[in-house]
């Protein structure tokens, strides 16, 4: 299925001679040497930024963008600063090389990465006082001693003695993935080609051209951000996020454009399929289900029940949401392993046979030569087997010993089972991952949530739950990262070994940047407020999964279980509709995992992602190449500039200085 790029990524335009001669002759820097201080320090810095901004992104509405490019464009930007920089004082400084460029990317994706898989949006969140509030004391299965709050030693604890066992797992099969597969790990291939053009001399003057526009537009959205916040008064009806662009009456049903450049960049990132079929989930839901359903208050449900309460229409957005997540999720996971298992039996079937040189041009020489000077270096620095295999077993070991003390409802022996099938569960991810760019382990998590949540029971089941799928997400995450990584390090010719040991430290640095920055939004926002700008969804949807694997469905509104089966059958549906009909057809079909997220957010954000992409559309057709270019840039800009915000806003809530003024939109006759 994935296929190997065949366009020369690492050399500039030269007579065919050359070229291969330069392929020869590239020098390629020891792995020790690709592993730099100066990186470290901005690997830190960029990772630090972006779990901020995965924070902000998990709280509000779950959908994280993929950041490695813009990783490998700031990690460019930085470090050629530094030497710009130094070089002027007069200092001696080092070349920076593609390598360490590479190095850095992995380094910050591994640490932004477990803002994500860490759970501090959903699991380790659900787990808290006021997600049990939300749902209430009263609603079957929520158990007051189900309740573990958030605390920043234990968190950077369980993030140490869960996120280091996922790299382990898979490392003796980079070569099979990488080489022998040649998966294609769309994202990782990017960030390859981005970087190898940033380091020749058209790459460099575009490259700079591209940091020129992150850097406008990071500034536009970051003053954005700051005079959003004078408007915004006290409460959570005041300022531009609430500002009614479509009417009132939509308004009322969340759909109006909220002037976020976090959304709209996000917007620009993700594929036009993705933004349309959440603004058609929000259209579908919020224009029409749940106004709906709203028209049996008295008859399905008790009229007089608060917004939050599962027994009324909150229970109707939350189930339908999780049946569609589930469905998607449940599919894609049968296809990949579907696809990973026809794969495995036709590679051992496939007889190879003496090439002979029949074709002996330039042209297909230079290519031998530069796919052979790949595989050299990939090949070069191994991890041997028994190391990984050594450093797993430790890692369970230490793991299966302490997370009880931390979770004393997940007994050893069932985090025992989960490292004994995790590795098999790690391999299919990051499979599919190479396949489609699409990692499910959120799926995963949630097929451990469900199992260890009904095997443990009443007696602590929910939290038993929710910790498995913490365990289970951080392996098959972080090893579906790693082998992306390794996909990246091999075109870019750096060392395997530097890949692993960038992502050991990236790892280390995220155990402690992803909490603390999570600490910070914790201490100063009220966090999983319903009608607050941090909603946390996931949180709420995640406990309820729980629950439903402990206690069941008996207890559901009326009419509520029907419409789950239906959705969920729905989605498989939809998904087999993508699968069956061809690309010209397929393309136009949304995808039911994008579709579920407004069901219990809002319209808002769909309605912000879909400017984005209109923006995009009409600069595909205005002008291609620089829509290619410099849509990232751009994207990348809006994004960290409004979670470079996040810091200031925080530090002035934390200290209680409230912004001046409140904006506020109402009709006519109210005033």
């Amino acid at each position: 299925m994935g296929t190997e790029i065949s366009e020369p990524l690492l050399l500039p335009v030269s007579p065919s001679d050359e070229k291969t001669a330069a392929v020869e002759c590239e020098h390629v820097p020891e792995w020790e040497e690709q592993i730099t201080i100066r990186g470290l320090v901005v690997s830190a810095i960029l990772g630090t930024l972006f779990c901020i901004i995965t924070h902000k992104l998990n709280l509000t509405v779950g959908i994280i963008p993929s950041l490695n490019v813009a990783a490998g464009l700031l990690g460019f930007f930085l470090v050629k600063s530094w030497v710009g920089v130094f070089s002027k004082l007069g200092f001696s400084v080092a070349p920076f090389t593609k390598q360490e460029n590479t190095v850095i990317q992995t380094c910050v994706v591994a640490c932004y990465g477990l803002a994500f898989s860490g759970g501090f949006g959903s699991y380790l969140l659900a787990m808290d006082k006021k997600t049990y509030d939300l749902i209430g004391p009263d609603y079957p299965g929520n158990k007051i001693e189900d309740v573990k709050n958030p605390g920043l030693s234990w968190m950077i604890g369980f993030m140490f003695v869960v996120s280091f066992l996922g790299l382990f797992s898979l490392v003796p099969l980079r070569k099979v993935m990488v080489m022998d597969y040649k998966l294609t790990y769309p994202s990782g291939t990017a960030t390859a080609m981005l970087i190898n053009s940033f380091h020749t001399n058209t790459g460099a003057e575009l490259a700079g051209k591209q940091v020129s526009c992150l850097g406008k537009y990071l500034s536009i959205s970051l003053i954005w951000s700051c005079f959003k916040w004078f408007f915004s008064g006290i409460g959570d009806s005041c300022g531009f996020d609430n500002f009614p662009s479509l009417g009132l009456a939509l308004f009322k049903n969340t759909f109006y454009f909220d002037f976020s450049p976090t959304y709209v960049g996000c917007g620009l990132i993700c594929p036009h399929i993705v933004n349309t079929s959440v603004l058609l989930g929000a259209i579908v839901s919020w224009g029409f289900l749940w106004p709906f359903i709203s028209q049996h208050a008295g008859v399905w449900y008790p009229a007089d029940l608060g917004s939050n309460d599962f027994k009324g229409l909150y229970g109707y957005k939350v189930f339908i949401a999780i049946s569609l997540i589930l469905g998607d999720g449940l599919y894609n996971l049968i296809k990949i392993i579907a696809i990973t298992t026809k794969e495995i039996c036709n590679s051992t079937k496939e007889t190879h046979l003496p090439i002979v040189g029949e074709i002996q041009d330039n042209e297909t020489s230079k290519l031998i030569q530069e796919q052979k000077k790949k595989d050299e270096v990939f090949l070069k620095d191994r991890l041997p087997t028994w190391v990984a295999a050594s450093g797993y077993v430790a890692l369970a070991a230490i793991s299966t010993a302490t997370i009880p003390m931390i979770f004393p409802p997940l007994k050893w022996y069932f985090v025992f089972i989960s490292y004994i099938i995790a590795p098999a569960l790690a391999f299919c991810n990051s499979y599919g991952t190479g396949l489609t760019d699409w990692s499910l382990s959120s799926t995963y998590g949630k097929i451990g949530l469900f199992i260890i949540a009904s095997l443990v029971g009443t007696d602590g089941g929910v939290v038993a739950g929710l910790a498995a799928c913490g365990v289970m997400m951080s392996i098959v995450s972080t090893a579906a990262d790693l082998m992306q990584d390794f996909k990246t390090g091999y075109l870019t010719l750096s060392s395997a070994k530097s890949m692993f040991v960038s992502q050991l430290l990236g790892t280390a640095m995220g155990c402690v940047i992803a909490p603390l920055t999570f600490w910070m939004y914790w201490t100063a926002f009220d966090i999983g407020a319903p009608d607050g700008a941090y909603k946390a969804p996931y949180a709420v949807i995640f406990r309820e999964m729980a629950i439903i694997g402990v206690e069941g469905f008996s207890e559901l509104p009326k009419h509520c279980l029907a419409m789950c089966c239906g959705f969920f059958i729905a989605a498989l549906v939809v998904n087999l509709l993508r699968d069956m009909t061809p690309e010209r057809i397929s393309q136009f079909i949304p995808i039911p995992m994008a579709m579920a997220i407004p069901f219990y957010i809002g319209a808002y954000f769909a309605i912000d992602m879909f400017v984005g992409t209109v923006i995009l559309f009409i600069w595909e057709r205005i002008n291609r190449k620089d829509a290619e270019d410099y849509a990232g840039a751009v994207a990348s800009g809006l994004i960290c500039g409004d979670g470079i915000w996040t810091i200031p806003s925080a530090i002035l809530s934390i200290f209680r200085i409230n912004p001046p003024i409140c904006m506020y939109f109402g009709p006519a006759s109210s005033r």
